[in-house]
């Protein structure tokens, strides 16, 4: 399809927007398989060469606006796409990930060992039994969709990068494709870092994706 300045041309061109859903890059608490949540923890060498990728990506498919979650993981993630392309990046508190409550900082397995019967709660349906002391998940789903509804209105017709989090993406997809939001660890069990995932929003709040964790280079993940 041809492009004008980042822009689609086609026949939704001002009735639609294109959200490219990123996943910040690899943290030091995530290469441990740990809960990260609403912590502010910082990149791996491995997450900052995953940025470096998504500026790379992003140079080669430009954008019109670059939004990100307020934590650090998130805009730093961002960077390197910002100075691709010389945007300065909105922040949207909305973006944030989730509250994990007991789980910050901690592993799944560590909950397990501790509360079996918990943990296996979770797993059965995470919506239902979320961990203790965390955010409520379809509170967390319905700031996240509110979120990108108000982006995707402030940029109609527009191509926007959107860097955020695994949780919070996938309970946010559940709710705008009509998915019930206690399935997402099962439809949607990972959004790999900095990969891409299209998604089209209307004007009427409806969407449509398009695409899924397409990696923004070949190996990057």
């Amino acid at each position: 399809m041809n492009t004008v300045k980042g822009k689609k041309m086609g026949m939704d061109q001002g009735t639609s927007t294109t959200l490219l859903l990123a996943r910040h890059g690899q943290t030091i608490w995530h290469a441990e398989n740990r809960y990260a949540g609403i912590s502010d923890v910082p990149l791996t060498d491995t997450g900052r060469a995953q940025a470096e990728a998504l500026g790379r990506w992003a140079a080669a498919h430009p954008v019109d606006a670059i939004w990100t979650s307020p934590l650090s993981r998130a805009a730093a993630t961002a960077d390197p796409a910002c100075r691709a392309l010389g945007i300065t990046p909105h922040r949207e508190p909305g973006l944030r990930e989730c509250d994990f409550g007991v789980l910050e900082g901690r592993t799944l397995a560590q909950f397990a060992a501790e509360d079996p019967k918990a943990a296996e709660a979770f797993r059965a349906d995470p919506v239902a039994h979320p961990f203790p002391d965390a955010e409520n998940p379809v509170a967390a789903a319905e700031r996240g969709a509110a979120a990108l509804r108000r982006i995707a209105a402030a940029h109609p017709g527009e191509r926007v990068l959107v860097v955020a989090h695994n949780t919070l993406f996938r309970l946010v997809l559940c709710t705008l494709l009509s998915i019930p939001a206690g399935e997402y660890r099962r439809v949607f069990p990972r959004l790999r870092n900095v990969a891409i995932s299209e998604l089209h929003m209307k004007t009427d709040g409806s969407a449509a994706l398009l695409s899924l964790n397409v990696p923004c280079e070949p190996d990057v993940s």
